[in-house]
């Protein structure tokens, strides 16, 4: 699903992304980089380079649809700005949980 479809209604985690008949999948970063996020949501941080920051995105996305979390407004104006402008072509694909 791309982001178009995506209705986030207004939560957390990231970095771990669930496909079918693939498991789960981390995302290998360095401490430094995993200190200047914390627990910080995409309105306040966001990884270097575009690709990256594209991938983040998408399993922050996936995360909040899996585990049915909310969204605050700042963090959904930031997820619309990424969704409708660099990572628009990104697929979001998520399990919801049981």
């Amino acid at each position: 699903m791309g982001f178009r479809g995506l209705g986030l209604n207004g939560g957390a985690a990231g970095g771990v992304r669930e496909r079918p008949g693939r498991g789960r999948s981390l995302v290998a970063v360095t401490a430094r980089s995993n200190r200047s996020k914390s627990d910080q949501h995409p309105a306040d941080w966001m990884p270097p380079s575009l690709e990256a920051q594209c991938r983040y995105v998408g399993e922050w996305v996936a995360t909040k649809l899996r585990w049915q979390l909310t969204a605050d407004d700042r963090e959904l104006e930031a997820l619309k700005v990424y969704s409708e402008g660099p990572c628009e072509d990104t697929i979001v694909r998520c399990t919801p949980a049981a």
